[in-house]
């Protein structure tokens, strides 16, 4: 998709299962896949991140066993990689790259790692130059002090290197994780002040699980013996992603709540869980137990300005920035300059985007400062930079009850794929956008409605919606994927991560047009069979409702007055023979210079008539409260005339009522 539009809402409330944590999966993977023995890795993150690990595991020959529902089994290696020589490829995954890019630098061998463009504008000199200090071989294959890399074998040199503290943590980690590899007491001291501890906190709490205890200094020095050695713990879980957990949190914390996270608490390792307490010094109510966290609007209603030190939570507080737009005055976050290495400058991103829906911003080189707007601007299109948390973050504008246009939504797949789900899922529409007109045309195939609709739309200045092209999308993705069209789960799955995207007057799928390809009648009869299905029509009610944004709607399909748009206003159901129906069929095929059978089409029609009446979810009937209309004898003029009528009457009463 293209991007997401997101309706205006006024509440949330509800419960969250959160997916496993990046900075744990891929820590997990790495130590279990140096470590001797195998490890079964239990709730381990599914996204863009752990799958490019997962792939350069493979890549040196580490046992790699998909066991299903998240479960893998990586047999280790005890030390060092089987293959000595390959070529990397580790997309936006600093996670991946940085701890990876240190492993390999000293257990021998000659590696490339590469990477995404934005991959290669994320600082790693430090680590290199750190690296070099204890003997690395290492060449920068682009910008120096940036990826790509060029690794050759390492020569056993020095026991102590520095690293600067105030740039990434994840230089820090990376090395602390591969000193064991070298089997020689090492020191690694931190110059400056050390940002984001608590992911140092994380590092050393899974170095532990796996058998390596880190002698500190306080946060200025760490020590790896040389008899360290990795040993599995057999098994182990993922903990929840506690950054994740802020944006539901703070959406109990804007919309009401309560919104209960579940997979992080007071027993996690995560540093991140302390967002909780940013949330509670903006006034939130704030409960926590072992494994979940929960959180509901201040008493007041209305969150409290704050001024805070960031340093604890460098992810979450980005959640903080969009909260402040819910604030009673100025907010100012310091302490972030890491902000500015992460998937994109995030510091000058979050201004941009902030300012777009009204608030006033103000930037520095480690701090950003917000004063909320008297009124959020409603239909802020949000650019998501390719940065998965700008994405979630912004997502809690729609919380102000204004619609918002969220582009690249896919870019959260890099953590949280299931986002934008989990977010619908306890959100409730704001009173502003149910007042937003729909005028829902429901009826049989060929009975007119689709041009009917697109016409009516036209002559409003309203928003339209094909809902039939979602459900023929979805047919054709099975079809290209080879899914059973009768495999509920499979095309689900297809549906609710469909990218899709309708521009230009035409309707694209991954990137190709399609607009003729859904309208064969094969991809039709899929259309109809795939709607029989209830998780589909579930996977898809979200995006429909979607559409649903200022001044107003016409949606055609088969279900929009009575299950996507029940609150509708104005209900039309248009209705033909199932002979005049085929004939219009026929027509539009011999022009198009296919060949038909005007018998086959009737009987088609018919059967399509009988499988969406007798379907379980959501049958093919008109609303109670809609107008039929038959147009077997009737032109499109007439028809789209006498819709536009039946609107303004509805309307009128609409407005006597009020």
């Amino acid at each position: 998709m293209e991007f997401l539009d997101l309706p205006g809402c006024n509440a949330a409330r509800g419960t969250v299962r959160l997916p496993g944590s990046k900075s744990i999966s891929n820590r997990v993977l790495l130590l279990a896949a140096l470590a001797e023995g195998v490890t079964e890795v239990h709730d381990l993150l599914d996204s863009d991140d752990t799958r490019h690990m997962l792939a350069a595991l493979r890549e040196l020959d580490v046992g790699v066993e998909d066991r299903g529902g998240n479960h893998w089994r990586i047999h280790g290696v005890g030390g060092t990689f089987p293959v000595k020589q390959a070529e990397l490829f580790l997309g936006n995954a600093g996670t991946a790259f940085r701890p990876l890019t240190a492993a390999l630098a000293l257990c021998g061998g000659d590696y490339e790692l590469k990477g995404v463009a934005r991959m290669h504008e994320r600082p790693i000199g430090d680590l290199v130059d750190a690296l070099k200090q204890l003997g690395a071989q290492i060449d920068y294959l682009g910008n120096p002090g940036f990826p790509p890399l060029h690794i050759h074998p390492a020569t056993l040199a020095g026991d102590r290197a520095q690293v600067r503290g105030n740039v990434s943590s994840q230089f820090l980690t990376g090395l602390l994780m591969a000193l064991p590899l070298r089997q020689k007491n090492t020191t690694v001291e931190v110059l400056g002040d050390l940002i984001s501890k608590p992911y140092i906190g994380i590092t050393l709490a899974m170095l532990r699980r796996f058998g390596v205890e880190v002698a500190q200094d306080g946060w200025a020095s760490f020590t790896v013996a040389a008899d360290a050695r990795y040993r599995s713990p057999g098994e182990i879980y993922v903990e929840g992603d506690a950054s994740s957990a802020s944006y539901f949190l703070a959406a109990g914390a804007i919309g009401g709540g309560p919104v209960r996270v579940e997979g992080v608490g007071a027993d996690s390792v995560q540093g991140d869980v302390r967002f909780a307490d940013a949330l509670a010094l903006m006034g939130a109510r704030i409960t926590m137990g072992p494994n979940w966290i929960e959180a509901r609007a201040p008493a007041s209603g209305q969150l409290n300005a704050i001024d805070l030190d960031c340093n604890h939570i460098p992810d979450a507080a980005m959640t903080l920035a969009v909260a402040a737009l819910f604030a009673d005055g100025v907010t100012t976050l310091r302490n972030i300059a890491s902000w500015r290495v992460k998937e994109t400058d995030r510091i000058a991103a979050m201004a941009i985007e902030l300012r777009k829906v009204g608030a006033a911003v103000e930037e520095g080189a480690d701090f950003i400062r917000i004063t909320p707007p008297e009124k959020l601007i409603p239909n802020a299109v949000i650019d998501t930079y390719d940065d998965h948390r700008m994405a979630m973050c912004l997502s809690l504008v729609s919380l102000g009850g204004v619609p918002v246009r969220i582009n690249d939504p896919a870019c959260v797949n890099k953590t949280f794929p299931e986002y934008f789900k989990a977010f619908a899922g306890i959100v409730q529409m704001s009173a502003a956008s149910s007042q937003i007109p729909v005028i829902a045309i429901d009826g049989p195939s060929a009975s007119g409605k689709g041009t009917v609709a697109e016409r009516v739309a036209r002559a409003l200045g309203f928003h339209f919606l094909d809902s039939g092209a979602l459900y023929r999308l979805t047919a054709l993705s099975a079809m290209k994927h080879g899914v059973a069209l009768d495999d509920e789960a499979g095309v689900a799955e297809l549906a609710g991560t469909l990218p899709a995207s309708f521009h230009d007057g035409a309707v694209w799928l991954e990137e190709a047009n399609v607009t003729e390809a859904i309208r064969a009648e094969a991809v039709g009869e899929g259309a109809s069979k795939v709607a029989a299905l209830p998780a589909v029509r579930a996977a898809l009610l979200d995006r429909q409702r979607a559409y649903r944004q200022p001044p107003g709607l016409v949606a055609d399909g088969r279900d929009m007055g009575t299950v996507v748009f029940p609150d509708a206003a104005t209900k039309i159901f248009l209705t033909a023979s199932a002979s005049a129906r085929a004939e219009r069929r026929y027509k539009q095929l011999i022009e198009k210079g296919n060949s038909a059978n005007l018998p086959a089409l009737v009987a088609d029609m018919q059967a399509r008539d009988a499988r969406d009446t007798a379907r379980a979810v959501a049958p093919l009937k008109p609303a109670p409260d809609a107008l039929l209309l038959d147009t077997t004898e009737m032109d499109v003029v007439p028809a789209v005339e006498a819709v536009l009528a039946h609107y303004a009457l509805c309307e009128a009463r609409g407005k006597q009522g009020n």
